[in-house]
């Protein structure tokens, strides 16, 4: 039987834009600290009325377009968020379940982690499917950060979009999951955080930078070591769009060019959870695909993972 894996990816980016300049003027952030450290020039946003699952039905909608996916034939409905529909009850999976019309027999449940929910999900939806000798799954971000956020926020009205993905978990990887590796900083996890259950969301930057510096470099390393790979063996890095200054940062610190860890979200935002499935949608969509992609996240938590996914056609 093929090791499961990647099969493919679908999104959902709602076309409602804000745009950063002008939230810079409101905020008087000079434009060349928009452009350096921000990096982002629009914000996705999702529609008032729209909530974490429709945008995660959305999300399938796009990648059953493209492949043939029997639903009968699901196993699993996982999804990374911490901002489901109207409460925590009942939970997105379940909500998602119905909305398309999936079997009784499918296993639902949520993750409620952010920025790193979709590398951390991976090992999560992988080894729940393998123990139970299930075949097709599908996982899920959706972390609609817009409906904490304070609009008169400094520190993140200018940074979170809205967006989700679907990704489908199958023995037709196109790429299978290596080992991960993690870490927690928890001497800063209130650096983003919530006052209180659906409170609006705040953020310590500079705590964040800290940790993410001192740690993510490390942790990628240990990472590939892991995995029994050098950096030079990684044709590309994926790193979770915080902000292109922390993107920059860790690049920096790895001594790497920016075509090999590329800043991609400059139209769309900060968009948690959905970051890297976003930039593996474009990667998956290209004739040319790379052999090995290192995928790091960092954030709540504060919380880091990484690890490093290899292409089907190669894998041993």
């Amino acid at each position: 039987m093929s090791k499961s894996g990647i099969e493919a990816i679908g999104k959902y980016i709602p076309p409602s834009r804000i745009d950063v300049a002008e939230l810079g003027y409101k905020f008087d952030a000079k434009p060349d600290f928009i452009r350096r450290k921000i990096g982002f020039e629009k914000l996705a946003r999702k529609a008032s009325d729209e909530e974490c699952s429709d945008l995660c039905v959305k999300a399938f909608e796009d990648v059953a377009n493209r492949i043939s996916f029997p639903i009968s034939e699901l196993d699993c409905i996982v999804v990374v968020t911490q901002n489901p529909d109207s409460g925590a009850i009942p939970h997105a999976a379940a909500l998602v379940h119905r909305k398309i019309d999936a079997p009784p027999q499918v296993a639902c449940f949520d993750i409620s982690l952010g920025c790193t929910g979709f590398v951390h999900g991976l090992s999560v939806v992988l080894g729940f499917m393998r123990e139970n000798n299930l075949q097709r799954g599908l996982f899920f971000t959706s972390d609609p950060y817009s409906a904490i956020m304070d609009p008169e926020d400094r520190d993140t009205a200018m940074l979170f979009g809205d967006a989700a993905t679907c990704t489908v978990i199958s023995p037709s990887a196109v790429y299978t999951v290596g080992k991960s590796s993690f870490a927690t900083d928890s001497q800063y996890s209130e650096a983003i955080r919530t006052d209180k259950w659906g409170g609006k969301l705040s953020m310590d930057g500079n705590l964040v930078f800290r940790s993410v510096s001192m740690t993510v470099p490390g942790l990628i390393q240990r990472n590939l070591k892991l995995n029994g790979l050098s950096l030079e063996e990684v044709d590309l890095c994926l790193l979770h769009q915080g902000s292109k200054f922390i993107v920059d940062t860790v690049r920096s610190l790895l001594h790497l060019d920016e075509q090999k860890v590329p800043f991609q979200a400059g139209s769309i935002g900060n968009t948690v959870s959905s970051s890297i499935p976003l930039m593996l949608y474009d990667v998956l969509a290209t004739n040319d695909q790379p052999d090995r992609i290192l995928l790091a996240g960092f954030g709540v938590g504060l919380s880091a993972v990484a690890t490093v996914i290899t292409h089907s056609s190669i894998d041993l």
